[in-house]
């Protein structure tokens, strides 16, 4: 990582907006985002409790798809399809997938969704990752491929290369790489993962 460009955005966002996510314009920008709705929406709706049924679960995961600002419009009707389509089988595996990845080894249900996924051609980093950046913010990382190429680049993460093709591995390490950096910023910007992502993303828009 390199700290010297992570503590010049640090100092550029705060001088910016001073109190960092606490800033009216953040706040703002959060409302406008809906993201309080949407990790209210995703608690609900993937709790421990709520995974009795697959059909459920896999409407709720259409659901938060279709209101994310996270996903693009390309996708949404892509995925939409995909589970209107999918057999009760599928329903069952992907619903399994989703609860191992929340709430028991993370690595086999990211598989068992990535593997279901991949069949539809619809196994991307942003349908496998928006689940748990809003049902565990302050653990979990959202991955979208242009901004997590940009802050590998920028920020100089070595250990890291990227893979176009998901695997709970560059996940695992992605995700352990912005704990560290998030821990290396000013309080006001450690709110959670999402909105850490949000500076880091903002940075880079800054640069271009």
């Amino acid at each position: 990582m390199n700290k010297a460009k992570l503590k010049e955005a640090e100092e550029t966002f705060i001088r910016r907006y001073p109190g960092g996510f606490s800033h009216p314009q953040m706040l703002a920008l959060t409302k406008k985002h809906k993201v309080e709705k949407m990790k209210e929406l995703a608690q609900n709706s993937f709790s421990p409790e709520a995974f009795g049924q697959a059909e459920a679960i896999v409407e709720s995961m259409k659901k938060l798809v279709s209101q994310s600002s996270l996903i693009s419009l390309f996708e949404k009707p892509k995925f939409k399809d995909c589970v209107n389509s999918l057999k009760d089988g599928e329903k069952e595996q992907l619903a399994h997938g989703l609860r191992e990845l929340l709430h028991g080894d993370q690595e086999q249900g990211f598989e068992q969704m990535t593997e279901l996924l991949r069949t539809y051609k619809l196994a991307k980093w942003p349908l496998l990752t928006v689940y748990g950046i809003y049902y565990r913010p302050e653990v979990e990382v959202f991955i979208k491929p242009t901004t997590a190429k940009g802050i590998i680049e920028y920020f100089e993460l070595t250990s890291l290369k990227y893979s176009p093709s998901p695997t709970f591995a560059f996940y695992k390490a992605f995700r352990e790489e912005i704990t560290q950096m998030k821990q290396a910023v000013h309080p006001s910007l450690q709110v959670d993962h999402a909105a850490f992502c949000g500076f880091l993303m903002m940075t880079l828009e800054a640069q271009n």
